[in-house]
């Protein structure tokens, strides 16, 4: 009797371990089902191809600080067109939650796409002036990236060893002048020649290069160049010529020359002296040779008529949050980008990670850690600058599509310079009627 008792209770307890078993798993299941339900994706498409890696990394530390966001990262750039590739995610119905937008003429495209962020954290935190190019009324239709400023990254040794001093080029004759010295010794100096010019590169030429030589003509004002019916390529002659000194100095063949053979084969390994960039290139050359990032390179002004020792300087782009998704997706990517600009561990990597200008208030300035934005930060403070990138107010595509091939086909031979000029003010003004 005794035996038999003690089966059924063998039994009974494991029947109630079966059962408990199954009701875990049943919990287990509905609280995967719960946490699957309550997560929020954000997909981010982003240019900045230099803060790859550690933008990353940032966006694992906040998944990690917020359980219920999973983000997903694309980085467009370094040879791909990012402007290209984001209309064919929005054609393709595969557009992001957070994306990248120039100035009015994005603003303008994009339009239907573009969630009000004046509510933000982040906008209250904005530098004055940073936000005029995104803003409609009372809506702010995108949060500044950062800071940037541009010009000819020089290398410091090869200017020493060559007898040039950096601050004695002012005017492009004085440009001139030390292009020509260096290529007389470059077999000395270990170089392959004196300029990387990467032509392949449509925003290199269209957007950066051709503003030095727009801006001016449009006060450096972003909005009088989105209102202007035509352009008059006040300074085309200033552009040819540099362009053509570039050329002629400039490792070859340009037309096939990407930005990571630029910054990273070339000038990072010391076998070009300059090439123009801007100070995003500085993680890229720190990759590669930390030493010759901390101690070997400059910034020095490329020599505009009128202009001459200020950089280009500017808020480069800007974050747009996709009005179209669902309102816990909008919500979610703008705690995530007020996270990034306002918390202690944004600030933080937005500095000391990322290498950025910052372009919003309370942020220990005495922490830009590299010698290039410190140059551009410094070019600002002495009120040295062009205020505003102008080409984020052209005809929509106009800089890359128009005047950045028609660059290319002038460098390559195939159209002259007379050309370039016209056929890019016929398309300002169809663009424009």
């Amino acid at each position: 009797m005794k035996s038999k008792k003690s089966f059924f209770r063998i039994v009974l307890i494991m029947l109630v371990a079966v059962l408990a078993l199954v009701g875990c798993s049943s919990s287990n299941d509905s609280d995967q089902e719960k946490s699957s339900v309550d997560q929020v994706t954000i997909d981010i498409m982003q240019f900045k191809v230099e803060i790859k890696d550690q933008f990353e990394d940032l966006v694992k530390v906040y998944e990690e600080e917020n359980p219920g966001v999973k983000i997903n990262v694309k980085t467009i750039g370094g040879g791909n067109d990012y402007g290209s590739t984001l209309k064919a995610a929005i054609s393709a119905g595969d557009e992001p939650a957070i994306f990248n937008v120039g100035g009015p003429s994005d603003v303008e495209e994009y339009r239907e796409f573009l969630a009000d962020l004046a509510d933000t954290d982040a906008v209250e935190a904005a530098l004055d002036g940073t936000l005029t190019a995104v803003q409609e009324d009372d809506k702010i239709l995108g949060l500044p990236v950062n800071q940037e400023g541009y010009g000819l990254i020089y290398n410091k040794n090869v200017f020493e060893e060559a007898g040039i001093n950096a601050e004695d080029i002012v005017s492009f004759e004085d440009l001139q002048t030390a292009v020509e010295t260096l290529d007389k010794q470059k077999d000395e100096l270990g170089l392959d020649a004196v300029f990387a010019l990467p032509a392949k590169e449509l925003w290199v030429l269209g957007d950066h290069i051709s503003n030095m030589f727009i801006a001016p003509e449009f006060n450096n004002d972003i909005q009088e160049a989105y209102h202007a019916e035509t352009i008059a390529f006040e300074k085309g002659d200033e552009l040819k010529r540099y362009l053509d000194l570039q050329n002629k100095y400039s490792v070859q063949p340009i037309l096939s020359l990407d930005y990571s053979q630029q910054v990273e084969q070339l000038f990072s390994l010391e076998k070009v002296a300059m090439i123009q960039q801007g100070n995003w290139v500085y993680n890229s050359v720190y990759d590669m040779d930390p030493e010759f990032a901390e101690n070997g390179i400059g910034i020095l002004p490329v020599p505009v008529e009128g202009f001459e020792g200020h950089v280009p300087a500017g808020v480069p782009m800007f974050w747009a949050v996709n009005g179209k998704k669902d309102d816990e997706i909008v919500q979610a990517s703008k705690d995530f980008l007020d996270w990034l600009y306002t918390s202690e561990t944004g600030k933080n990597a937005v500095l000391e990670d990322f290498k950025f200008i910052p372009a919003y208030k309370d942020y220990d300035v005495e922490k830009i850690s590299d010698p290039l934005s410190k140059q551009i930060y410094e070019f600002a403070e002495a009120g040295k600058t062009f205020e505003g990138w102008v080409y984020q107010g052209t005809p929509t595509g106009w800089n890359q599509e128009t005047l950045g091939v028609n660059i290319q086909k002038y460098l390559s031979g195939d159209m002259e310079w007379d050309e370039v000029i016209s056929k890019s003010i016929e398309k300002w003004e169809t663009e424009r009627q």
